[in-house]
């Protein structure tokens, strides 16, 4: 059996984390300043994996002020989309029509565009969270640890860690567990990880004896 040393560890810096190159380690690629990714985290493509930051992350203008942040060990399949802040149109006023980008008299005449939208805040992704194929996420969503989401969903509100949500507009499922073992992950915080003791944590991760993880978790968290 080879000791863990001789064993490949997988490397987050790479951009293509295995042969097929459909799949891309996010944080490699993103060049926005307003765009954070977590180690692992990956978005599927079988056309263009790398162009994420410009094909799924729509209306995003910095300047605005908000961020997308996404955590560790994510999996974002193809076609999901985060709409960003800066796609809002004026609400506060009797129109909504943003007469300031098209320059002229009425640039002159309205307040600036970006000043007047409705601010959500950050959209911030926890780790472990699996967002099914399309599915749209709004501005400001804060989605918890360990949540599902399931394909050609709009996401409009905050979704609870290790919760199921689908459908438009997403609305909770179920929840993946019993409210103590979704403690026990929350404290544990296995994303955390150094690399040879997650390798080592896989087969814990991957049990779906549920009882028995719930056992060694606990076992782990007296340590």
């Amino acid at each position: 059996m080879e000791t863990m040393d001789k064993i490949q560890i997988l490397d987050p810096n790479e951009i293509f984390p295995n042969e097929y190159k459909t799949s891309c380690f996010l944080k490699n690629v993103i060049t926005a300043p307003n765009i954070f990714v977590g180690d692992y985290t990956y978005y599927d493509d079988a056309v263009d994996p790398t162009g994420f930051e410009r094909n799924n992350v729509l209306f995003n203008w910095p300047e605005f002020g908000d961020k997308l942040i996404i955590g560790k060990f994510c999996a974002l399949a193809n076609g999901v989309r985060f709409i960003m802040g800066s796609a809002n149109h004026r609400i506060s006023s009797i129109s909504t029509y943003p007469f300031s980008v098209f320059g002229g008299a009425w640039t002159e005449a309205a307040p600036p565009h970006l000043s007047q939208l409705p601010f959500k805040g950050d959209t911030i992704i926890g780790n472990d969270v699996w967002i099914g194929r399309e599915s749209v996420i709004m501005p400001g969503v804060k989605i918890g640890n360990g949540a599902i989401v399931a394909a050609y969903s709009v996401v409009a509100k905050d979704v609870e860690a290790y919760t199921v949500v689908g459908g438009n507009p997403a609305k909770p499922i179920k929840k993946r567990f019993d409210d103590e073992l979704i403690a026990l992950l929350q404290e544990l915080r296995w994303w955390d990880f150094e690399p040879e003791q997650l390798t080592a944590f896989i087969p814990i991760l991957c049990d779906s004896n549920l009882e028995s993880v719930r056992a060694k978790l606990k076992e782990m968290l007296k340590k």
